[in-house]
């Protein structure tokens, strides 16, 4: 299942289940300077940086690979929405004929098929960013337990990347999300898009690992870049 599917299928789901990402959105929104007027969202999901936002806006430019998100974002006359996939560079020939005051993007960039050839991409539009982007530490003790690795990048690859194309303060956060039961805990990875559209674990393998994961919380790395 491709990963625009998954976070579709589960997007329901995902909008009851989001408060790290309505957490992390927050902390980005922090980071922004001024009140910018209009702005472009890459992977705004179900709009947690659009529910954020304090100040008045002239335009808000939500942009998602997957319309079950879509269908769930806030939608005013100021907010336009577009089903499209970020790692596509046609868009970013799109966005070049606008002139945008901020780019933003909280929770999804860890998903792009290039991160090099993405934020070549988004330099070129010479817009200030502020980007939260989950790291391989995510899910840390359950791909220890599971003896699996993650398909994130590291906060140091995700950094190395960045300073080719961006001069932007770095900053590294940690969040934990508890569950009262183990099976709640992977109910929730399952449900919340956050797997990947992965399932390399079978039946009995799941089971041994619920029953052996260490943890009554979930654990996520975040970087924020932000010029």
């Amino acid at each position: 299942m491709k990963i625009s599917k998954e976070f579709s299928k589960h997007a329901q789901a995902y909008e009851s289940r989001n408060s790290i990402q309505t957490q992390v959105a927050k902390k980005l929104l922090s980071l922004v300077k001024g009140e910018p007027q209009k702005i472009v969202d890459l992977g705004c999901g179900s709009g947690a940086i659009c529910r954020n936002i304090e100040w008045d806006y002239v335009k808000f430019y939500g942009i998602d690979f997957a319309q079950g998100m879509l269908d769930l974002h806030p939608k005013t006359a100021k907010i336009e929405l577009l089903n499209a996939d970020f790692n596509d560079a046609k868009l970013y020939d799109m966005l070049q004929r606008e002139q945008f005051d901020y780019i933003l993007s909280a929770s999804a960039l860890q998903w792009a098929e290039d991160l090099d050839s993405l934020f070549a991409h988004i330099s070129k539009l010479a817009t200030p960013i502020a980007f939260a982007i989950f790291t391989s530490n995510t899910f840390k003790t359950l791909h220890k337990t599971a003896a699996i690795n993650s398909i994130l990048k590291s906060a140091q690859e995700i950094k190395t990347v960045q300073e080719r194309y961006f001069d932007a303060k770095f900053e590294l956060c940690s969040y934990s999300l508890e569950f009262e039961t183990v099976r709640d805990m992977f109910r929730y990875i399952k449900r919340s898009g956050v797997s990947g559209a992965r399932n390399l674990l079978g039946v009995k393998e799941m089971k041994e690992l619920m029953r052996s994961y260490p943890l009554n919380y979930l654990e996520f790395e975040v970087v924020f870049i932000s010029s």
